[in-house]
């Protein structure tokens, strides 16, 4: 199964991950320095950071929306970043995302895991292993 990596370049600006809700703890990145600075923010920290890489038009993606607010409403200790392939393809490829939805579990800047493809279960207990 594979997935393909639109080159088409957005512009966008910041508006909430949820639509319609306020009170959202996912942090969407629309630009290289939104990432930028998230990413200095917090690559010093000893705090689990979860990057969710997605794209509009992914179907596996949009079904882990729900899933991903309900983790971070369950985490409040863990930090939950969503990147548009399609708007940061750069930081995409940094990476080496090739599918979507793909989710890297990273602390202090280094990466600790991932996990591709809607794998709820595989996610919640990445995230369990690697919170502390």
């Amino acid at each position: 199964m594979g997935v393909r990596i639109s080159t088409q370049q957005t512009q966008m600006t910041a508006s909430p991950t949820n639509k319609g809700s306020s009170n959202s703890r996912i942090t969407a990145c629309h630009t290289k320095d939104e990432w930028k600075n998230h990413f200095d923010e917090h690559k010093e920290k000893n705090k689990l950071v979860v990057i969710d890489f997605t794209a509009t038009w992914c179907g596996p993606c949009r079904s882990m929306e729900p899933v991903l607010k309900e983790l971070s409403d369950k985490y409040t200790d863990v930090v939950f970043v969503k990147v548009d392939v399609d708007e940061l393809p750069d930081v995409a490829a940094e990476y080496g995302i090739q599918a979507m939805p793909t989710f890297l579990l990273m602390k202090k800047g280094n990466q600790l895991d991932k996990v591709v493809g809607a794998r709820r279960d595989e996610l919640q207990n990445k995230i369990e292993k690697h919170r502390k």
